[in-house]
């Protein structure tokens, strides 16, 4: 069964792209936790980051590089932003498949949990 985020790269969801590249795809949140929340997730699944392999690092290292570049571009780059990987029911995930939150345009409260 495909997950949320396989549907969406198949077109078969709708969604607001922001960012696509060959590896990963961002789009806008449906349900935002703050001004500006989108999700960047890579194109080829890996359920979540206690998942992931050492033959994923790169996979992992363009995520979250261009997770800062999709930051910058929608406008966050200069107040600041928080990313967010959940891991695990008692982390929050709600999705199989490895996605960063990307939140900014506030404040963010510390601790986060």
């Amino acid at each position: 069964m495909k997950t949320l985020f396989e549907k969406i790269i198949a077109r078969e969801i709708p969604s607001v792209i922001v960012y696509e590249d060959g590896q990963v795809m961002a789009i806008r949140d449906i349900d935002p936790k703050a001004p500006t929340h989108a999700l960047i997730f890579p194109k080829t699944v890996v359920p979540r980051i206690a998942e992931a392999k050492m033959g994923d690092k790169d996979l992992v290292g363009h995520l979250i590089l261009k997770a800062a570049e999709v930051a910058a571009k929608l406008g966050l780059a200069t107040g600041g932003y928080r990313l967010v990987i959940n891991n695990g029911a008692n982390g929050g995930e709600t999705i199989p498949h490895l996605h960063v939150h990307i939140l900014g345009g506030r404040q963010m409260a510390w601790p986060p949990g």
